[in-house]
């Protein structure tokens, strides 16, 4: 009949309505989409590699660097294509970021991928997705790339670009002789603590000289001794291209974490090194380096994000500046609302236009935005614009914030000036200017700077870089080159320029596919199914469009491309209904619950349907426009019908219910016409605050509103009672009248009691009031459990009157028979977590809404009988909230006590004893606060079902009481103490006692005797704690004079802790723990130390063996500072021996090895006369109290190592225990996935963070 008009034409008909909803379409990929406005490529990051994408960005746009990547070709790195080929010697991460270049480059895509260089690095999916320091990647991506191009014309290419040198100077103050060293450096990390710049920190580190004096004195190979000298470091040799790694991550050696140093940090757009390099005569422009590439982290030192702020060398990309000039202001509240919600900017500027002075503070000016748009600046605009603060920062032409950034007022030069524009239909485009801008260029001259934020490419004005100077988000690392470095003209604008033939060939043919593939695509796209409504099929009843005979006969499924016309759109359809007659009209319709209903009609045959906003699955009425079987129709959302549920009350009678239909803009007094009555109440349902739905009475006066003003919709329902009354109470709850739809009227029940014929899961349909028993017993039988629960052992009633239909009917959930109960009731139903987790069971008396299920969630069918409504569902365990055992659940009544609850728990774990607590466990499965008062009931310490509590071993002491385990550390007969310089042990004394062949005492254990457990106030002091430690049985006999003469340790894990100081120092201060435990000392005499006192216990090292002597307790004043030649002195002091004739090492027992202290570790920093000095107790010494102090005589003992026999015993264990522990791992991996599932393994603890590691094949 059509011929092939529809072929021709791209579209399709059919009238097959019984398909409309049930057609399912296969969306293929879309193509990566075209460059935005800038004409730059951003880069897609893989789940974790922004680090990444922001420095592969930084090497893109460095133009030297990318054309000598480009310089080399095939035949000296080789070809991708033979990657696989055993015997090919294929660079393939040189070739893979020539490939990811040229996309960036020439590629119309707006995000490349690297997902083929990652490849190359060896990476897995989970290196993709973990986040790393970009300041490492800089340094391993440099040094893969040197292993990659070794053999080639590009084996120098990092060196060339990149490599300096700085030279180190130690001159001596007496004959002038100098000692130098030089290092070479990639880049130069600077410090950002105490700090105010990049300048200033160069100064400190190229212009300060080192001092070295009277406790640190330098060895001079000239003079052969000890002298003054100064040390001095410049900067040799300055790279093209300059790196600056700034140290904003730290340790606080306090509290024992890192932290992130977000204090103010300037830094130059153009810097002159000459004042930090070695004095030249060359001239300043040798030195001058321009800025070209910030790399930005934004968040905290556990994670973040990164982005990099780059400036476009070559003029690749299209960077537009924004307008800016002087205009007359416009008056913000002739704005429409809409525009204003749009636009930030204009909201805050007419929020602070209408306060006094303009002046608000920040905090206030977020409630007014509440107040006036109903959403808060988080929820609305924070995920496009940033912080409230920083946005206020980034328009400070507009927006003025105070000193301390708590208040903020309008700028007296801001302005809001109207532009026409075509994207906006009403009215006037608002843009945001300034009169006196900083740094305006014209778009030629200026400096061109983007951001690049993975895919995203934003240009950014050059003033915006201040904002990078501090705070969360801010400069992390620093690019700069030369300023002689001038690009050739050809390069400019020129994406094209130092490509290689075959990546140009390459880009274009990709360039070409792609051009293909987004056509395909946006034809595909473009096609729309519309159902055409002819209007001769249809009458108008009941205030509504309906099909006169059936809806496949009146309505036609036509497939057209949005991309024509509307005038094409009526020709096919002229040429689809050949008899039509008359004029054609075609009307936005839409089937509502009343019917079909005609809105606007389109109108302006030259547009297409892309512009009239015609959607796909559209409904179009095709009519004459004015009338549909000899009745005018209204058209438009005014008169929209609603079908609204109807309840009348009449006298003498019961109220009926019915359906009607009423257009939108009827009065409500139609009800009365509607239902042939002269006048009545009209109840109207609305939901109240509390969400629940009640009747409100409409006053006479709203008699006369529509029904569209008084809020009704389809569905809603409306109560009209006779004037005359009739006995009736209207029910505040309008759920007795009619049922209460829910979208979602179903719960998902899983299997969790087995069965080999059992279903997995099914849904049950469910609403608010049903209950929880008639769900489960549904859930049963419609998961096919029936026989089998019924043939478990336990259930051996098998009569026909206990059968589950026969208790479903009766209402049951129990057998009648005596002593045999049915499957139905050892069973329950728990809700489950996202993460499969199941939840405490429901008890089954419970409606779906009292025991808060929500509609659509998942259900688990288990073993076990149903609480009741006073029963709780406990989880417990037996240890502490780290390693506990077992998790066991129970049941039991609310009323019941802690102390009754602690028993039953203890009965059924096959525990004794009387000395056991209860806890609660926190939110982190830690263990909390306990429960002390026992004879409370559960339900008073609002203990709920579905809580965990765990069983502590020790009985509960009474509160602001302490129970606190005292230890006694035995002290080896031949150790003793020394406190002041009075006490001097030569170095003969030491050589005599190692012919006797002393045993090595740094190793052997140190008895550890438990005296008992003390309860004491945690007001007392730890005088107080000694005084009655001393009176324990145990103590009495080891004859303690006083107090004084015991020293106190805290134990952690059976090991010395802190050394408790102050005796007068109340023990809640002491921060002792839940558990406390503290360890005695004795001592020789009295001991009172002070604040600044160290205990270390120092050990001479035995000439010619591998061992020490017994240990002597040094006490230390670290007043002057903590440092090595202060050590040193105190140490030479109390073995009377010379001080450069002693060597220190601090023992670390749980690595086996000693680490040196040396004042050449010490940094001695001279300006303005101070002096600034590392303390022992930071990186890497961390020196403490108790710490054992290795001390060697250089007179008779030259050996430079401090390591014993035992420390080499105790590493080759070490290593062997690792060697077990993979071998273990391995052997669990080999395991099949069964056995796997079968053993109880311990929680995996936390391991170290993974290192980021790029794998390079061998070249040489």
């Amino acid at each position: 009949m059509f011929g092939d008009l529809f072929e021709e034409e791209s579209h399709s008909v059919s009238n097959n309505q019984s398909e409309r909803g049930k057609k399912l379409k296969t969306k293929a990929l879309d193509p990566p989409a075209p460059r935005k406005l800038t004409k730059l490529s951003g880069i897609r990051n893989q789940g974790g590699t922004c680090y990444l994408n922001s420095l592969l960005q930084t090497l893109h746009f460095t133009p030297e660097f990318r054309e000598a990547l480009f310089s080399l070709g095939p035949e000296e790195l080789g070809s991708l294509e033979d990657k696989d080929k055993p015997d090919a010697k294929v660079r393939v991460i040189p070739l893979q970021l020539q490939r990811l270049f040229a996309q960036l480059l020439l590629l119309d895509q707006e995000a490349a991928s690297t997902a083929d260089l990652t490849d190359s690095f060896g990476w897995t999916s989970n290196e993709e997705m973990r986040q790393h320091d970009v300041q490492e990647l800089n340094r391993i991506l440099f040094s893969a790339l040197e292993s990659s191009l070794v053999g080639t014309s590009g084996h120098d290419l990092i060196h060339r670009l990149y490599h300096g040198t700085v030279v180190n100077q130690i001159v001596c103050k007496d004959c002038g002789n100098t000692s130098e060293k030089q290092e070479d450096f990639l880049d130069l990390t600077v410090t950002v603590k105490n700090t105010s710049g990049l300048e200033d920190a160069l100064w400190n580190m190229y212009v300060e000289e080192e001092v070295f004096d009277y406790d640190n004195l330098y060895r001079c190979g000239a003079c052969d001794r000890l002298v003054e000298a100064v040390k001095s470091a410049k900067l040799r040799k300055l790279p093209p291209f300059l790196t600056v790694s700034l140290l904003r991550f730290n340790f606080d050696s306090v509290k024992c974490e890192r932290y992130k140093e977000t204090s103010c940090y300037t830094f130059p757009l153009r810097i002159n090194l000459k004042p930090f390099c070695e004095q030249s005569e060359s001239d300043d422009s040798e030195y001058t380096y321009d800025l070209f590439s910030i790399i930005i982290h934004k968040g905290g030192c556990y994670g973040g994000h990164y982005h990099v702020y780059i400036k476009d060398v070559d003029h690749l990309g299209n960077w537009q500046p924004q307008e800016e000039e002087t205009t007359p202001a416009v008056n913000v509240n002739d704005l429409n609302g809409e525009e204003m919600d749009d636009d930030p900017v204009r909201m805050l500027h007419a929020i602070l236009s209408q306060e006094e002075r303009n002046l608000i503070a920040v905090d206030q000016l977020g409630q007014r935005l509440l107040n006036k748009v109903g959403l808060s600046w988080n929820k609305k605009y924070r995920k496009q614009y940033g912080p409230l603060r920083k946005f206020l920062q980034l328009h400070s032409q507009i927006f003025l914030l105070s000193a301390d950034e708590s208040a903020v007022s309008l700028s007296k030069s801001c302005s809001l000036q109207p532009k026409s524009g075509p994207q906006r239909k009403e009215g006037c485009v608002v843009k945001t200017l300034a009169s006196h801008p900083l740094g305006v260029h014209d778009g030629t001259s200026s400096p061109r700077w983007f951001d690049i934020n993975d895919s995203k490419v934003q240009p950014i004005k050059e003033e915006d870089i201040e904002q990078q100077f501090q705070g969360k988000e801010s400069a992390y690392m620093l690019f700069y080159r030369k300023s002689q470095l001038q690009r050739p003209p050809e390069a400019r604008a020129n994406p094209r320029y130092g490509l290689p033939c075959h990546l140009l060939s390459e880009m274009d043919a990709a360039n070409t596919a792609l051009q293909a593939e987004r056509a395909e695509c946006e034809s595909r796209n473009s096609a729309c199914e519309l159902h055409l409504h002819l209007g001769p099929s249809y009458h108008f009843s009941k205030g509504a469009l309906h099909p006169v005979a059936s809806h496949t006969k009146s309505v036609w499924d036509l497939t057209f491309d949005k991309r024509k016309t509307l005038g094409d759109l009526l020709k096919s359809v002229f040429q689809l209904f050949g008899f039509w007659e008359g004029d054609m009209v075609l009307s936005i319709a839409k089937l509502l619950p009343a019917g079909l209903h005609v809105y606007q009609a389109l109108d302006g045959d030259e547009l297409t349907l892309s512009d009239l906003e015609v959607a796909d699955e559209e409904d179009i009425f095709v009519w004459n426009g004015v009338e549909v079987g000899g009745v005018q129709i209204q058209t438009g959302a005014d008169c929209e019908p609603l079908l609204l549920t109807v309840l009348h009350l009449a006298a003498g009678r019961e109220g009926a219910q019915r359906q009607h239909v009423f257009p939108a803009n009827a009065p409500v007094a139609a009800l009365f016409s509607a239902l042939a009555i002269p006048a009545g109440a009209v109840f109207v349902s609305r939901a109240g605050s509390s969400g629940e739905e009640s009747w409100t009475a409409l006053p006479t006066e709203d008699l006369e509103t529509t029904f569209r003003e008084q809020g009704l919709r389809d569905g809603s329902s409306v109560l009209i009672q006779d004037a005359a009354g009739n006995g009736y109470s209207v029910s505040a709850r309008p759920e007795r009248w009619h049922p209460q739809m829910e979208e979602t009227n179903w719960l998902q029940v899983k299997n969790m009691c087995g069965g080999p014929s059992a279903e997995q899961q099914v849904l049950i349909a469910a609403a608010a009031d049903t209950v929880v028993v008639d769900i489960r017993i549904k859930a049963i039988q419609e998961l096919k459990l029936m026989e089998e629960l019924d043939s478990a052992p336990g259930h051996p009633c098998s009569r026909v009157c206990c059968s589950l239909s026969a208790l479903q009917t009766r209402g049951a959930s129990f057998c009648t028979c005596p002593g045999k109960w049915t499957s139905t009731e050892h069973t329950c139903l728990r809700p489950t977590e996202r993460g499969g987790r199941l939840l405490a069971p429901v008890p089954d008396s419970y409606t779906v809404k009292e025991a808060d299920l929500q509609l659509g969630s998942s259900l688990g069918l288990c073993p076990g009988k149903a609480p009741s409504p006073t029963q709780l569902f406990l989880l417990f365990s037996v240890g502490s909230g780290v390693q506990r055992g077992v998790e066991m659940e129970i049941t039991v009544e609310e009323t019941l006590t802690v102390r009754e609850c602690l028993k039953r728990m203890l009965e059924q774990s096959g525990l004794s004893g009387d000395t056991w607590h209860l806890r609660k466990m926190d939110w982190c499965y830690e263990t909390g606060e306990a429960l002390c008062e026992e004879d409370a009931t559960l339900k008073e310490l609002t203990v709920k079902s579905g809580d965990a509590l765990v069983l502590m071993e020790g009985a509960l002491p009474p509160p602001g009481v302490l129970k606190i385990a005292i230890w006694w550390r035995q002290p080896r007969p031949s150790a003793y103490r020394l406190q002041s310089q009075q006490h001097h042990v030569s170095a003969a004394t030491w050589t005599a006692a190692s012919t006797q062949g002393v045993p090595d005492p740094l190793h052997a254990d140190v008895p550890l005797l438990h005296l008992g457990d003390v309860d004491i106030s945690e007001e007392a002091a730890l005088v107080d704690l000694k005084a009655q430690a001393m009176a324990l049985p145990a103590c009495c006999e080891l004859a303690v004079p006083t107090p004084a003469c015991l020293r106190a340790w805290t134990m952690e894990s059976r090991r010395l802790g802190r050394l408790l100081r102050s005796g007068q120092q109340q023990l809640r201060d002491c921060r002792l723990g839940r558990r406390p435990q503290i360890c005695l000392e004795p001592l020789q005499q009295e001991e009172h130390l002070g604040p600044q006192d160290l205990v270390l216990r120092t050990q001479m090292r035995l000439p010619g063996q591998r061992t020490y002597g017994p240990p002597v307790d040094v006490v230390w004043d670290t007043t002057r500072g903590c440092t090595a030649a202060s050590l040193r002195q105190r140490v030479a002091d109390v073995f009377a021996l010379p001080v450069e004739k002693v060597e220190i090492a601090k023992h670390f027992p749980e690595k086996f090895e000693w680490t040196p202290i040396s004042s050449w570790n010490q940094q001695v920093a001279k300006r303005k006369k101070k002096k600034k000095q590392d303390s022992l107790q930071g990186a890497p010494i961390y020196l403490r109290d108790g710490d054992t102090v290795g001390v060697k005589n250089l007179l008779v003992d030259e050996d430079e190592d401090f390591s014993t026999l035992r420390d080499d015993l105790g590493k080759e264990q070490q290593r062997e225990a690792a060697l077990r522990r993979r071998k273990s791992r391995e052997a669990l991996r080999a395991q099949s996935s069964d056995v796997l599932a079968s053993m109880e393994t311990p929680a995996r603890p936390w391991g170290p963070e993974t290192p980021l590691s790029i794998r390079v094949d061998s070249f040489r």
